[in-house]
């Protein structure tokens, strides 16, 4: 009887994961033999362990990445560019946490947006916020929320976002409400949040792509992106290729 309204208590309480080591506790004869103390740290354990997993499913659930990846699955074959020692540096996430910028460039099939969800995915487990967007996809919205004014609600929510990846940079051709808004998002995020590009287009073509006939224009959005930001430009075989032909291989 007793049990049953510790029991009914934890879950009235919300402490799930300590009601929930509590029975396995009573079920366990090993943990007949602990003592109190150390029944109890295993019961704050259990409790910290099933918040932590619990934020975690509710952060990537928000960031809606593109793609299941993690740090621990990254390609590291040679030719890619990619370091060991670096990608465990950004692994940390202190830049994410000092508001740096991150630009991803290379060839179609090579893996930016599987890396930028890696990421992205770290970035989640360490308990920042995420939020994946293809950037045609955004601008699209933007300009519609111009027309049913939720257009500053929008951009406020992407500005208190830690990490924002915006996929596809350069892919299709901007308009003056494009360049516009896409200044906007970045402004409202410089030095407080961190942004993170993927582009097939090299850094050097950013400014014709943007200038559109306004260099200043240009000039404003690169400055706030590209000043002080991380590049890591991947190179080598397309992924997609490679993993095709592991697959026709029975690999």
């Amino acid at each position: 009887m007793l049990t049953n309204d510790t029991m009914r208590k934890l879950n009235e309480l919300k402490l799930f994961g300590m009601a929930r080591g509590f029975d396995n506790q009573l079920s366990s004869a090993a943990a007949a033999h602990l003592a109190f103390e150390e029944r109890l740290g295993l019961l704050v354990d259990q409790e910290v362990t099933y918040r932590e997993n619990r934020r975690l499913k509710r952060l990537l659930q928000v960031a809606k990445l593109r793609e299941s990846a993690c740090m621990e699955d990254i390609d590291y074959r040679a030719g890619r560019g990619l370091d060991r020692s670096e990608m465990a540096s950004l692994g940390q996430c202190n830049w994410v946490r000092h508001g740096i910028n991150m630009i991803i460039t290379g060839a179609t099939g090579g893996g930016k947006t599987w890396l930028g969800c890696a990421l992205g995915n770290q970035a989640c487990r360490q308990g920042l916020t995420v939020t994946f967007q293809r950037l045609p996809l955004l601008l699209e919205e933007l300009a519609i929320s111009h027309g049913d004014g939720s257009f500053c609600k929008r951009l406020s929510a992407l500005a208190k976002v830690d990490l924002l990846i915006l996929d596809d940079f350069g892919i299709e051709v901007l308009n003056a409400v494009g360049r516009n808004d896409l200044l906007e998002v970045i402004e409202q995020r410089t030095g407080n949040r961190s942004t993170l590009i993927t582009s097939q287009l090299p850094v050097d073509r950013w400014h014709d792509y943007l200038s559109g006939g306004n260099p200043t224009m240009a000039d404003a959005i690169l400055d706030r992106l590209v000043s002080g930001a991380h590049r890591m430009e991947l190179k080598g075989e397309s992924m997609r290729r490679l993993r095709g032909r592991s697959t026709s291989l029975g690999t």
